[in-house]
């Protein structure tokens, strides 16, 4: 059985290897061995693992799977053979998702949706877990909240819009391209009144400044409740991608008395003055890390019932994934290193 594995150099661009794998000869009590059906590929964050103090020389790829359950332990209660389930293997799982079949504890699946498809699920859980931990977990999302979402073309932040207007929002969003902008002015509700989803989509790829006056301008000067970014410009940046994220300062600009940031910037620093704003707002931040999860055992039950929540409303039309085209199995080391070079990517392996 062969898997796909990661050989991190400290000084070289990390290399995606085939390496052939075995399954143990004895299943743990509370494991299932599943057949995997999808995986989705997301880039790997090398330096995480290295704080958490997983240091190997092979690295398993490949964490969101979709399969059928095989085999079960003896103390297993959630599944049976032949179910199908979805989940994320945890961070320090010795298996590639990529693997023909795997071992996986019990409690990091769920039940997956018949009428939802292997690849779909496979390629859009990780992004869902991302919207629900940000709009639920950090932000306290309600409704007649006005949230900002920032990128809301990329898959993260589509989901992030979907969730939100689920649940009553109002939702003003940026876009990076002309593609983008008619895509966002065009997204409408799978089912029930057909109004636009987003109700303001700004342009930023004409202008980056002119989200603060935007934003401004259709909250009659109050801001947003939330504001969820993928992706912070710290200083002046000269290269056009860098350019189209938003300034620090522009989003605590836009915040509201009592509103909250939820950023995926892992190294952010603000500055005594921009503290100062955000005391002076009663406004708060907090960092998305959508791997605590899977890193701790303190709230696995909440987990679960996450997991369950993003299939079911998957499988009910109200979150609608932007489709990944399946690649096959021997295009996986290309897709993955294209996945890991272009960070925001996504690439679902079919099997």
């Amino acid at each position: 059985m062969k898997g796909l594995y990661c050989r991190a150099a400290t000084d070289a661009e990390p290399k995606f290897v085939i390496q052939e794998t075995s399954l143990p000869e004895v299943l743990g009590s509370h494991q299932v061995r599943v057949q995997v059906k999808a995986c989705g590929l997301s880039p790997l964050d090398l330096k995480l693992l290295d704080d958490v103090g997983i240091q190997r020389d092979l690295i398993p790829v490949g964490r969101e799977v979709a399969a059928v359950v095989l085999q079960v332990g003896d103390k297993v209660s959630f599944f049976q053979p032949q179910d199908e389930v979805v989940g994320i293997l945890p961070l320090d799982s010795s298996f590639s998702g990529l693997c023909n079949t795997i071992d996986i504890d019990e409690h990091y699946l769920v039940q997956k949706p018949e009428k939802l498809s292997s690849v779909c699920v496979a390629g859009a859980l990780r992004d869902g877990l991302g919207a629900h931990t940000a709009l639920h977990t950090h932000a306290r999302v309600a409704a007649g909240h006005t949230l900002l979402v920032l990128d809301g073309a990329s898959p993260f932040g589509l989901m992030c819009i979907q969730l939100a207007c689920h649940h009553g929002v109002k939702v003003f969003t940026t876009s990076h391209s002309p593609q983008q902008h008619a895509f966002l002015e065009q997204l409408r509700p799978s089912v029930g009144v057909q109004d636009p989803l987003v109700a303001k989509v700004i342009p930023v790829f004409k202008d980056p400044s002119d989200l603060l006056p935007a934003v401004l301008e259709e909250t009659g000067g109050l801001g947003v409740d939330i504001v969820v970014d993928s992706g912070v410009r710290l200083q002046e940046e000269k290269s056009d991608a860098a350019k189209l994220l938003p300034h620090k300062h522009d989003i605590i600009s836009v915040l509201g008395v009592g509103g909250h940031w939820v950023t995926s910037h892992q190294d952010l620093q603000l500055d005594p003055p921009d503290c100062r704003t955000l005391h002076l707002k009663s406004a708060s931040m907090s960092f998305l890390n959508q791997e605590v999860w899977t890193a701790s055992s303190a709230q696995q039950g909440r987990y679960l019932h996450v997991l369950r929540d993003i299939v079911e409303k998957m499988s009910a039309g109200i979150l609608r994934p932007q489709p990944e085209e399946a690649v096959p199995l021997y295009e996986a080391t290309v897709a993955m290193e294209t996945v890991q070079r272009q960070q925001k990517r996504k690439a679902v392996v079919q099997f």
